[in-house]
């Protein structure tokens, strides 16, 4: 790929921290030149981008209470995206779980989509976004709206999904095929924080303490609701980390032996990882990045077999997983972990780093890169 061409990287938005965000760090330390274009950026909550060169939309400069409530602004980021001017860039890579992939860009200008997943709220869960009457009064521009997310996923030259699940999804609800490149892990990274956990703390809360853990965005999607309802029944203790729209509605919901916990360090999660009972994942992952993270510390994990997990986890190896997204099911699998989980948990300390080489983080820089350079020659 000739140096000469700048780069644009495209994110839906900079708001939180996660798998995915760790990975526009990732892309930031590829391309340390290049421009981000986002929707808006929260400050407060993205100190982890204060060395990226980023442009925003317009949505920046709308009051709190509408770009910050998804429905709100929704009908708007078909507008931010396709406003941004590309003219100067050879190269543009969309990053995106909805919206970033619309970009617009001339036809010299090589854009690759590293898909994240399609729009989650138009393709695999609108009844978990909007209720009854939202839906109804809202169909015809949600019709609307996903007929211009088909379009907009055309636009890309090339698509890499991060999983086989979300390459799947591409073909089905885009009629696009996909290159895969796993979301990179950082293994020297956590193993850094392996070697020198603490959190004096942390320790004395978690002291002769048996609890289960759930390491989560506390959105709709992510179905933390169905592991606070088991837990409800079983009286088991369970740690949820986590912040989102649902965070309020879950404490609700809590009894007095499930714990919420955010704002917490790398390394009090990798101590919390280490000391746990297993990893509850309750939801279809797109991927499944916090299952290598609680596996990397030898935690097993439970988590519904479906989606990205089924990618990340060795079935009765490393994990279990249950095959309906019900209380009962969840339920079940705990029964049964109960009585492997020390036999998982061995085969975890095992198995090692070597276990992990697949999803490493060079292996995703080296793995975009060729599949960038052969295709960017001919724009």
């Amino acid at each position: 790929m000739s140096s000469q061409k700048k780069i644009a990287i495209v994110y839906d938005w900079i708001d939180s921290w996660g798998g995915v965000e760790r990975i526009l760090l990732a892309f930031h330390e590829m391309f340390p030149d290049a421009d981000f274009f986002t929707s808006y950026i929260d400050y407060d909550k993205a100190g982890w981008a204060k060395n990226f060169k980023i442009k925003t939309s317009f949505i920046q400069n709308l009051p709190d209470f509408i770009k910050k409530n998804r429905k709100l602004s929704f009908p708007l980021y078909p507008y931010a995206f396709e406003s941004f001017n590309f003219n100067e860039y050879g190269v543009v890579i969309s990053v995106t779980s909805s919206f970033a992939k619309a970009v617009i860009t001339k036809p010299d200008t090589l854009h690759i989509c590293y898909l994240l997943t399609p729009t989650r709220y138009l393709w695999l869960y609108p009844k978990q976004y909007l209720t009854g009457w939202q839906r109804l009064l809202g169909k015809p521009y949600f019709n609307k709206i996903k007929n211009w997310d088909y379009i907009a996923a055309q636009r890309p030259d090339k698509i890499i999904a991060i999983s086989q699940t979300v390459a799947d999804r591409c073909k089905q609800f885009y009629n696009r095929e996909a290159q895969i490149i796993y979301l990179g892990f950082d293994i020297n990274y956590w193993n850094d924080i392996k070697l020198k956990v603490k959190s004096e703390k942390l320790k004395v809360q978690l002291k002769s303490k048996k609890f289960y853990l759930v390491v989560s965005r506390l959105e709709p999607y992510k179905r933390v609701d169905l592991a606070v309802e088991v837990f409800n029944q079983t009286g088991k203790s369970l740690f949820i980390v986590g912040k989102g729209s649902q965070l309020g509605k879950l404490k609700q919901q809590a009894k007095l032996n499930i714990k919420f916990m955010s704002d917490i360090t790398d390394q009090e999660l990798a101590l919390l990882y280490s000391q746990a009972e297993g990893l509850i994942m309750p939801q279809e992952e797109d991927f499944g990045y916090v299952s290598l993270e609680a596996q990397f510390f030898g935690c097993p994990v439970i988590a519904y077999g479906k989606g990205g997990t089924t990618e990340t986890i060795i079935p009765n190896k490393t994990g279990i997983f249950f095959m309906a997204q019900d209380a009962m099911s969840l339920k079940q699998a705990l029964e049964k972990y109960d009585k492997i989980k020390q036999v998982l948990k061995q085969n975890l300390k095992e198995m090692g780093i070597k276990g992990f080489d697949k999803y490493a983080l060079d292996n995703f820089k080296n793995n975009f890169i060729n599949q960038l350079t052969p295709i960017s020659s001919n724009y």
